[in-house]
């Protein structure tokens, strides 16, 4: 097995902390500004993009209130086996299949944060253990995306990353199998 390139290290390691610091600075600062509940959405572009805070005791799109525990014992089994894959196994030597897993990581430390309890808020009044904090809001003709945060986008873009890359990768023969004569 070939070792992993010591570049593959630096840049999972950046990515994880970039994006979870940057999704906990902005969720901070956006409870601050706008408090919670949020009494009006502060719009950017009005009627389209927003910025509304709401707290999620769920997991995508709500589901699973209450699972609080389960959700956060799947982001620490996750966080586990992602640096295993990538490090261990030496998945990392691929660079989309790195930077995509260090997306997903980013996103579960960011939103495993928040499910922990491990913020607080002046003038938050909710129980806080178990919710994410989300507060990226979109709305087209009167269709409103569920609220989100940049944990979340991180576990998308991360996911799409996973799926073109599965995409892109042929499939491998399984060993002893022949190929058809032409």
């Amino acid at each position: 097995m070939k070792s992993v390139p010591k570049d593959r290290y630096l840049v999972f390691l950046a990515i994880v902390v970039a994006g979870c610091a940057l999704d906990l600075w902005t969720k901070d600062w956006i409870f601050a500004r706008l408090g919670y509940p949020c009494t009006e959405p502060e719009w950017i572009i009005p009627g389209i993009f927003g910025l509304e805070t709401s707290l999620n005791y769920g997991a995508l799109f709500g589901i699973g209130q209450g699972q609080a525990w389960f959700f956060a014992t799947l982001s620490i089994a996750a966080g586990l086996a992602i640096p295993y894959i990538l490090f261990v196994t030496g998945a990392a030597r691929d660079a989309v299949l790195n930077a995509a897993l260090a997306s997903v990581m980013a996103g579960i430390f960011g939103n495993l944060y928040d499910r922990l309890g491990l913020w607080s808020q002046a003038g938050v009044d909710a129980p806080t253990a178990g919710a994410v904090r989300d507060w990226i809001l979109f709305e087209y003709h009167g269709w409103v995306w569920p609220n989100f945060n940049i944990a979340d986008s991180l576990l998308v873009c991360g996911a799409v990353a996973l799926f073109w890359q599965a995409l892109r990768t042929p499939a491998s023969k399984p060993a002893g199998v022949a190929t058809p004569a032409r």
